[in-house]
Order: C-alpha cells, then structure tokens, then sequence
C-alpha cells in the first residue's frame, strides 16, 4: 500500500476497532454470554448538529442480525437525543462500535461546521476550499459533508465529481507566481483566454503589490469579464480585514467596477463570517470546516434483555424523540420511553434503517434530500 489507508474489507471485518471490543467478546463467547441489548448513540452537550454518515454506517452493520432506527440523514438534533439506536445480540455488533462512532462523529462534525457557516453567511455563497487540510482519503467524504450542510460549491475535483455537481474555484497564487513579478496582468489575462468561458473570471488580488492596487489592475486587465476579485490575505499581513475589503471596494466603485465582487479566503470561520458578510460577495472556507470539531457521540447500552440498565451519567431505556413540524429549538422536542403513546401533533425522528439486518428501502441516504432538509431546518434555528 502507498498511501496510509485502511481497505474496506477490514473496516468490515471489524479491524479498525479498539483492542478491548475483541478482548470483551473473547471473554463473552467463552462465558456463552450474548444479552439482548438495546444501545444508543448520543451527545452530552455542545449544543445542536447535523446528523451525518449514515450511509456508511447502514453498510457497516448490513448483514448482521441488528435492528437499527435514526434519524433522518441531515436532521438537526439536540444533546441528549438519541441520534441512532441498535437492538440485537451484543456479540452481533459489540466491534463495529469504533468505525460506526468514527463515522458518525467525523462526518458530523463537518457538516455542522458547514451549516452554522452557511447560517451565519445567509444569502452570501461559501465554498468548501478545506480538503488540503486532511488526507486525500477522506476529500469524497469532506465534501460531501460540507455541502450536505449547507454550502454552496467545493473546490475539490474527486469530492465534486462523487456528489454531482461542477467543481468551483478560482486561481492559486503559483499562476501569478510562474508568470513573474510585475506580470500579473498577463497573468489574469492568459487564465481569462485559455479556460472555459462558462467559469467566472475572479482575479486573485494580494500576490505582490496590496489588495487595492491589484484589484484595480485586474479590473482594468479583464474589464467586463471579471466577476470578482478574490482576496486570500494572510494573516501576517491582514490588519482590520474588514476596512481593507471597504477601501478595495471604494477604489473599485469609483473607477466604475460597482459589478466586481469581493470573495475573500483565508483563516474564514464563524467570526469572519459575521463581521464581513455585508461587504463581500463570497466566502472560500477551508480549515475551519475541514478540520471541524467531531461530535462527541458515545454509544451506550441503555437495555439488557428488555429491562433499563444504563450506566451512570446515561438515561436507561429504549427511547423515541418527537418533533413538532417547524420548531427546532433545543428543550422543544420530547423523549418518551419507545412503549409510550406518542405526544398528538409530533413527529417520531428515530426511523428504522436496519431490519434483521436488511437496509430499508425506504431509508433515505440521498444527499440531495439531506442538504434540502438542513437548508430548510436552518431557517428555523437557533
């Protein structure tokens, strides 16, 4: 192998799992214990997220002798709620324990960055620019979670491709850089007559002079074919970002460029979000949803041979989560006991996605759905 990658055939076998999963069901199978059990996946805190990564977590566990219920993919849910619950023989799913949280956890964690990035920016676009940030392994995977939450384009080609969609960007910094100093006009025009007139044409704008000086020249460069101008400004040399993009815009209005937009990159999150989105026309955000915080999910046996046995800290008892249509606020859905009558005018989240070990036909994993239903509930959260 060249690259540091795990083939499929071990995540299912079960050999990305911890040492102490196998040393549990050596001790199990010798004892001849194998309890029914019903187990949980939850988070404790860190407010909302966006559930992700069922797809692959359905094909883990297809095949054993499971039930297993979720949430819909792309739902936003709240701690405390049971995000995916698994009913069968421990011995059945006791080592996928380690994959199935990996998967969850990681994918989540980017595609609820991207959603709160994607809130916070409204009607202005973002662009995924973070696959650089991890391993090429997981560029697929990086963007189609930033784009189930939310965001507009991606930058990387594999991770376009896999999800359908056109690939989006701009310029690097090594095109200025190859044609020489003093030649960034030649530069933005030689990209504005090789590639394909249907990509909009934004000029990248801090290679060598400042931001303002280049955007002008660009704009004179390019004239009615530039869209925008980009600025990647680092942070060594970025000052009050917000006053810089307000002086570029200035210049260019001035000189009669009011149809060139500012798109900006570079160290992009939530803060910048809010402070700039009034005065640019596009975010490119990289490390900050690429490199996300995971969501801490745990999974939990919380019913042994239908009686509740949670451990400390964890809520015994097969549970269901409902939901008023529209209301997605955390405190506003309610946890019954899954025996219990459910509430009038709720919804259940938790939808079976696993029977006997079967994926159910009419489990959506489509990302097109998923992406509709985080764009719909984000109009509505918090």
């Amino acid at each position: 192998m060249e690259f540091s990658i795990v083939p499929d055939e071990e995540i299912l076998e079960g050999k990305t799992t911890d040492i102490y999963f196998l040393r549990a069901e050596e001790v199990l199978r010798r004892k001849g214990v194998n309890p029914e059990v019903v187990a949980e996946v939850i988070t404790t805190g860190g407010g909302w997220a966006v559930l992700t990564g069922l797809e692959e977590v359905a094909h883990l566990l297809a095949g054993k002798d499971v039930d297993v219920y979720a949430m819909p993919e792309g739902t936003i849910f709240f701690p405390y709620e049971p995000a995916l619950r698994i009913e069968g023989r421990y011995l059945e799913f006791a080592r996928y324990e380690t994959p199935l949280l990996g998967l969850l956890c990681h994918e989540s964690g980017i595609a609820t960055k991207a959603a709160r990035i994607k809130c916070l920016a409204g009607d202005v676009p973002v662009i995924s620019f973070g696959t650089r940030r991890q391993h090429p392994a997981l560029a697929a995977m990086i963007e189609r979670c930033a784009y189930l939450g939310g965001m507009d384009g991606v930058s990387c080609v594999a991770g376009a491709e896999r999800i359908g969609i056109e690939a989006t960007g701009t310029m690097p910094h090594s095109l200025i850089i190859c044609f020489g100093e003093d030649k960034q006009k030649d530069a933005w025009k030689a990209f504005d007559e090789v590639v394909a007139k249907e990509v909009p044409r934004i000029c990248l704008c801090d290679t060598y002079y400042d931001e303002k000086k280049e955007s002008i020249m660009a704009a004179e460069a390019l004239g009615e074919s530039l869209r925008a101008v980009r600025l990647d400004t680092p942070t060594s040399r970025k000052g009050d970002f917000r006053r810089i993009i307000e002086e570029v815009r200035w210049e260019l209005d001035i000189r009669g460029y009011k149809n060139v937009g500012i798109f900006v990159s570079g160290g992009i999150d939530e803060e910048e979000v809010v402070a700039l989105k009034e005065v640019v026309a596009g975010f490119g955000v990289g490390t900050s949803v690429s490199n996300a915080k995971c969501i801490d999910f745990a999974l939990d046996i919380i019913e042994r041979e239908g009686e509740p046995c949670a451990k400390r800290g964890k809520r015994g008892g097969k549970k269901q989560v409902y939901r008023r249509k529209g209301v997605i606020e955390e405190g506003k859905d309610e946890i019954r006991m899954a025996k219990e009558a459910p509430p009038e005018d709720m919804e259940s989240l938790l939808k079976p996605m696993i029977l006997k070990g079967k994926i159910v036909k009419d489990f959506s994993f489509s990302l097109e759905e998923a992406r509709k239903r985080v764009l719909e509930q984000l109009k509505s959260v918090d």
